[in-house]
């Protein structure tokens, strides 16, 4: 069975998107461990209701950076946990070496927006300012650019006239919270699992 290692910074939405799908048997998989750089992130709380172990991912004193040392640790926590695949789910840090290299091909994010467009933060308010007609949820390979690595899977999400960048947003989470157990069953596959 895959096992899933969950790194978060924020409310963990996508978190619980993956563990319904496991619940309801649409993923065949478990939540082995769930990391957050944020110690106060509801995604840890989420996972400590689901009996699902949590560890606080501690970059102090750096607002943004993830050091490699932290990187080094990260890598052998879920290792420790027995992790095959790790997916980042709002998770606001760059993942370099040696976390890359050891998870190559192994790291998914989710991103919303129709890469390679809009990447970085806030990616909904980026497209409604851009006045394009519509964008999506990607999901894709981690290397070691920002929202740059190969695409598994995409999904258009139109963006309507009323739209303001919070009711983009929440139409993009509901595609993402679909999208992103789909492409981790369709990409585990490929991976042999």
């Amino acid at each position: 069975m895959l096992t899933l290692g969950i790194l978060g910074s924020g409310s963990g939405s996508n978190m619980q998107a993956i563990q319904d799908a496991i619940a309801s048997g649409k993923l065949r998989a478990r939540i082995a461990l769930v990391l957050s750089d944020n110690p106060d992130a509801f995604i840890l709380e989420r996972a400590q209701m689901q009996d699902i172990p949590v560890d606080v991912i501690d970059c102090a004193p750096h607002r943004t950076r993830f050091p490699e040392s932290v990187q080094e640790e990260t890598a052998k926590k879920l290792k420790r946990a027995g992790v095959d695949l790790v997916c980042l789910a709002g998770f606001l840090r760059l993942v370099k070496a040696p976390l890359l290299e050891e998870f190559h091909t192994r790291i998914i994010n989710i991103h919303p927006s129709l890469l390679p467009a809009f990447p970085g933060l806030e990616s909904w308010k980026q497209a409604v300012d851009a006045g394009v007609p519509e964008t999506g949820v990607t999901v894709h390979l981690v290397d070691s650019g920002m929202d740059t690595g190969p695409i598994i899977s995409q999904e258009v999400v139109p963006i309507f006239p009323h739209d303001d960048a919070a009711t983009l947003h929440a139409r993009i989470q509901v595609v993402e919270h679909q999208l992103y157990p789909e492409a981790i069953s369709q990409y585990a596959q490929k991976l042999g699992f």
